[in-house]
C-alpha cells in the first residue's frame, strides 16, 4: 500500500470511532510532538504545540463546553503522500443546551502512523456565537 492509502485508512478508522463519540480514538493517533493549528481570529484560534498542550489547552477545554461527546463524522478524504484532507461534520450540545454543529476541513500530515501536524478550518462565526472562551483545565 502507499503512504497516502495507509494514512487514509488510519484516519478513516479513527473517525469511525469519533463518529460514535469515542474522541479518544483521535487522541491516540496524535504524535507527542504534534502541532494543531486552529485558524481564524476567535479565542480558540492559535497554534498548539505538543500533544500535552493540545489536550490541556484545546481538547480538554472544548470537551468541558459540551454536555455530551462531540460526534465528528468524516465525509470525505483526499490524500497525497503524507498529507490527508478530511471534510467532517461535528455534532454536539453545549452544557447550556445549544446545538454545536460545526463543519471542518482538517489537513493532516502523518508520520509513522501518527498525526504530526493538523490545520483546522471551521466555521469561526459559529465558534464565537456558541462557545465560550477556552478555559484550561486546572491540575489538582
Amino acid at each position: 500500500m502507499s503512504a497516502a492509502s495507509d494514512n487514509t485508512r488510519i484516519l478513516r478508522d479513527a473517525f469511525a470511532r469519533t463518529a460514535a463519540g469515542e474522541g479518544r480514538a483521535f487522541v491516540d493517533i496524535l504524535a507527542e510532538d504534534a502541532v494543531w493549528i486552529t485558524l481564524g481570529s476567535t479565542a480558540w484560534s492559535k497554534r498548539f504545540e505538543g500533544k500535552a498542550a493540545i489536550l490541556r489547552d484545546l481538547l480538554g477545554p472544548l470537551r468541558a463546553q459540551f454536555s455530551q461527546p462531540n460526534h465528528v463524522r468524516a465525509e470525505r478524504f483526499i490524500a497525497e503522500g503524507d498529507m490527508v484532507a478530511v471534510e467532517a461534520q461535528g455534532d454536539a450540545v453545549t452544557r447550556d443546551g445549544r446545538p454545536y454543529r460545526n463543519r471542518y476541513c482538517l489537513i493532516c500530515r502523518l508520520r509513522d502512523g501518527l498525526i504530526v501536524e493538523l490545520t483546522e478550518y471551521a466555521d469561526t462565526a459559529l465558534i464565537d456565537r456558541v462557545l465560550g472562551p477556552p478555559v484550561p483545565a486546572v491540575k489538582a
